[in-house]
């Protein structure tokens, strides 16, 4: 296949439209290995011991839908990019969901009262430590899974980048939870692979998650996905590091 022509496929992968937190125009094209723990299933556990739970950043609310026959009585999200706020509302507001725009960047109160609710949620989203313990109520949990600072950091030296919060790791969040008056009481640390079958797929997830490669574009990383190209064809996979966490704390 031409230069051209493989220019021209993978600007049509730069074209397709993303929403909220949905990846499955990948399906099949990015693999991640799968750590031995469910988030999903942790979380859905969680909510059936709760009466009231918030889930902080969620994106279009794909996640916290599909844990739907969990949920307890009062459920109430966060976000803050203004594209998946709008989707959120859209989704989770006709099923009783308070959905509310805070700002995580940087971090700012949230408008819930102290002790409002019995769980609270983050998947993948920044962790304000002292709103989180502020709006848990007594003994109640906290329960999150975080992407590794450096994951995908051998992807982006390709296209010349680096890590943009090495240090997100629990190494930093586990005392800043602590400081806030939260016990951890579970910490899980997974390390894996993450495999794309094709340069479209590689091209797709930087445009949808534009924070991985600041400014990426087909026309202006034409090289790097050329080089990467010439790897496939010549039979070694496009693996690339992969790593999660998971902490789990409870306020006193």
């Amino acid at each position: 296949m031409s230069r051209k022509a493989r220019e021209e496929i993978w600007a049509q992968e730069e074209r397709e439209p993303f929403a909220g937190w949905d990846f499955s125009h990948l399906k099949g094209r990015m693999l991640e290995d799968e750590p031995p723990w469910s988030y999903r299933d942790l979380a859905a556990d969680r909510m059936r011991g709760a009466s009231s739970l918030v889930d902080i950043g969620t994106g279009g609310g794909e996640r916290l839908l599909e844990m739907r026959d969990a949920w307890p009585a009062k459920v109430a999200a966060t976000e803050e990019y203004p594209p998946n706020f709008k989707l959120a509302t859209e989704r989770l507001a006709p099923l009783g969901v308070r959905v509310v725009n805070v700002s995580e960047s940087p971090p700012s109160s949230w408008p819930f009262a102290d002790g409002e609710f019995d769980l609270v949620l983050n998947r993948h989203s920044a962790i304000n430590a002292p709103e989180i313990a502020r709006v848990l109520a007594p003994g109640c949990t906290f329960l999150t899974r975080q992407v590794h600072g450096m994951w995908g950091h051998d992807l982006l030296a390709v296209f010349g980048a680096k890590p943009q919060w090495p240090w997100a790791t629990p190494k930093k969040y586990v005392p800043d939870l602590v400081a806030a008056g939260l016990k951890v009481v579970d910490v899980k640390e997974w390390e894996g692979r993450l495999v794309y079958t094709d340069i479209g797929a590689i091209v797709y997830h930087l445009k949808a998650v534009p924070w991985m490669v600041p400014g990426f574009s087909v026309k202006d990383h034409l090289e790097a996905l050329l080089a990467l190209q010439a790897r496939l064809d010549s039979g070694q996979p496009l693996s690339f590091f992969a790593a999660l966490y998971l902490i789990e704390a409870r306020k006193a």
